[in-house]
Parts: structure tokens; sequence; C-alpha cells
């Protein structure tokens, strides 16, 4: 009967009642509000019925001002098979266990499968992707997420065109296709090498295109290294004489290429102070551990406070899976290590020594990363207000030569 309905779930009773009329009995149950059902009569002073669970208290009550006698022959539903599931401890253990390893198992990564490039490449990606910590038995929870491996591979494996990364329960599934390079040969234009900064000539290599400066030569910036314009006699280009006449409209003209190494110097002034503050890292660390439910933190290891006075915090979070599904809750792990300031004073050596290396790095910024610092000499040292100031020198040997293009319109007549 639909009002029965859920019952089982909530449980009932079977009781059995006994006294002069005892169906009155349940009489009284139905006028105070109480489900009663399946009421059948057992004997001349019998009869027993079904009655809800969240009843029973009425129903002692009622017991106790009529004088019957009560009997429960029986009880069903889910809060009795519960009651008697959780009396058998080592069952609940057993279960327990059971679902703690399949948890445990299902947060572990079993499989990499990589589909879609050549072998030569799949071994590059499988390696690359054994540096990111994704190889069997790996915490899955601790791992980069898809889209951030796909983002990265793509930036560190240079071969790849695309890549996509799926991660099936404890499987992760990549696919990736290879880059393939056309190089389309474009005829570059005309045009000469030029220097770009004033130097001293140390060594030339030209692929294309006539020499204009030699190894020693001094030039400014702006001479011409390496000319694109040349004549068909081989001659001596006119614009090496003085009172040199029209250039040659017929000289061949190509996309001079090369390298025209030269000895370069810069002035550099800096500024250090004799006492500078730095942070550093004492060794002294501790992790919590958190499960992280929507924006509810809840610590499961870790309670206490480190205590550290000043402290650099690292936090990770990884997804747990149960078989193939992800749960909506996070392992969070939070390193806390403790840090402090130093004060360090310096000697006017010591200031001096770290300003030449200041001066360096910054030189470095503005230079290409072929270029070599080859010496350095401290022009003039002095110190006031407790900082130590340098004039410094600094020679570099360097690729001077930067692309000019060679206007090549007719001369107006």
């Amino acid at each position: 009967m639909k009002h029965n309905q859920g019952i089982s779930m909530a449980g009932y009773i079977i009781i059995e009642v006994r006294g002069e009329r005892p169906e009155a009995f349940f009489q009284l149950c139905s006028q105070s509000n109480i489900q009663v059902w399946n009421i059948r009569r057992t004997g001349t002073d019998t009869c027993e019925g079904s009655i809800k669970l969240r009843d029973l208290q009425q129903i002692k009550k009622i017991r106790r001002r009529t004088g019957y006698k009560i009997r429960f022959r029986d009880r069903k539903g889910f809060p009795f098979l519960l009651k008697q599931f959780l009396g058998r401890k080592t069952l609940v253990t057993g279960l327990a266990a059971g679902l703690f390893f399949l948890l445990f198992l299902s947060n572990i990564l079993w499989n990499v499968e990589i589909t879609g490039l050549p072998k030569d490449l799949e071994e590059k990606v499988g390696k690359q992707l054994e540096e990111y910590g994704i190889e069997r038995g790996a915490w899955i929870f601790k791992l980069e997420s898809p889209n951030q491996i796909q983002q990265q591979l793509i930036k560190d494996v240079p071969e790849l065109l695309w890549v996509g990364v799926d991660q099936q329960g404890t499987t992760f599934q990549l696919e990736g296709v290879e880059k393939i390079v056309v190089k389309e040969e474009e005829e570059p234009a005309p045009q000469n090498l030029v220097a770009a900064k004033k130097g001293v000539i140390t060594d030339m290599y030209v692929a294309k295109g006539r020499p204009r400066v030699h190894v020693n030569d001094y030039v400014e910036a702006g001479d011409v290294l390496v000319s694109g314009r040349i004549d068909d006699g081989g001659k001596e280009d006119k614009e090496d004489k003085e009172g040199e006449e029209e250039e040659d409209t017929n000289a061949e003209l190509v996309a001079a290429q090369g390298k025209v190494t030269a000895a370069t110097w810069y002035e550099i002034t800096v500024t250090i102070p004799m006492e500078r503050s730095t942070e550093q890292l004492t060794g002294e660390r501790e992790k919590k551990y958190h499960l992280k439910i929507g924006e509810t933190m809840l610590p499961i290891w870790g309670f206490g406070d480190p205590g550290f006075e000043e402290e650099h915090r690292e936090v990770e979070e990884g997804s747990l899976y149960f078989l193939k599904w992800e749960l909506p809750v996070k392992f969070v792990t939070t390193t806390i290590s403790e840090k402090e300031s130093v004060q360090e004073k310096l000697t006017e050596e010591e200031a001096a020594e770290a300003g030449i290396e200041q001066a360096k790095r910054d030189l470095r910024l503005q230079l290409e990363p072929e270029a070599v610092i080859v010496s350095e000499k401290i022009l003039q040292e002095s110190m006031e207000n407790g900082k130590v100031k340098i004039n410094l020198y600094v020679s570099v040997e360097e690729n001077i030569a930067k692309a000019e293009p060679i206007n090549h319109s007719p001369p107006a007549d």
C-alpha cells in the first residue's frame, strides 16, 4: 500500500499484544495517530500488528496506561540491518580496509599511453613525461593537470605540432601530432652588413658579399663591413676611392651575409651599499596535509604551529579518484619552510667585487647571447655615505654586423 512506502528504510517492528480484546489496543493506537498495519488475531487473547520504529515510545505509553502486555516478535528494516552489520567487527574492518586499499590504488598512475607519434619522438616525449614525474607508480594527485602538461610538452618538445592529454582513471592517454617543417626559400632583398657600434675587428666570416674591412681594422658605427654590391669585373668598389664616380648600375646586388666579431668596450658606473639584507632558508621545514572540499580545508596531518618567525609556503593540490571517477575532493600538501633575514656587512673590497659582478650581469642583459666579456678594469673607485661607487671599463667580443638594405633605385636623370 502507498501509505507503507519507505517504511523499510525507516524501520518497523512486529508486536504481539496480549490481553482481553487485544484488538482494542490497536484501536487506541489509531486514535493516537499511530500507523498500524497487518493486524491479525493469533489467539483468543493475542493479536499482532506492525508499527513504525519511530512510534515505539508512544506504544509504550499506551501499554502503561491500559495494562496490555506487549512482546516484540520481529524487527525489520534498514536501521536493524545496519546495527546487525556494525556488530560484526571483523566484516566491517575488512570492508573498510578494502575500500581504503581500493582508494589507495585508484590514486596511483598505472599506465601511460602515447599514440600518433613516430617511435623516436614517442621515446623523447616519454622521457620528457618522466622528467615531469609522470610514470608508473606516481601519485596522481601530485601531478599537474592535463592542460598544464599539454602546454609544457608543446613548450619543451618543439617537434610537436599538437598534443592532447587525457586522464582516464589511473591511465594517462596522450595523442600527439608531429610538426612537419616546410622551409620556404625566399630570395632575400639586397643588403649590406654595417657596424652596429665602434670596435676593432678580431674575426670575420663572410658567407655572401664582398668584405670591406679586415681583421685589426678599427670601425665606427655605420661603416660598411660587407658590401652586397658586387661589380662584374671584380674591381675595387668605387667608394674606396677619393673623388669616386657614379656607382656602376650594372653591378650585381646580393644580400650580404656573415658574422663580424669585434672587440668593443663599455664604461659602466655602479653603486653598491656596504651593508645589505638578504633572505635565506634555514633548512627547517614542516608539511601539513589537508583535504579540500569546495572551499573547506579539513586537516588530516600536521596540526601544530611550526613557530617560525618568518616562513615561506609552497602549496600543491592534487585530485583524488575512486576507480575512474574524479572525486570532488582535493589532497593539499603545504610545505612551510623557515626563512630568516640576514644583515651582511661588506668590506670595501667585497663591495667592489659585488659591484663588478652586478655590472657584468646588467651588461649581459644588453648583449647578444654569444657575446663574451673578455676583461674588466676599475677606472675609478670611491666611497661615500656607506656606499662604494666604481667606474668600470669592460671589454667585450661580440658580433657587430647588422643588416642595412641597399637602395638600388635608378638614379634620377
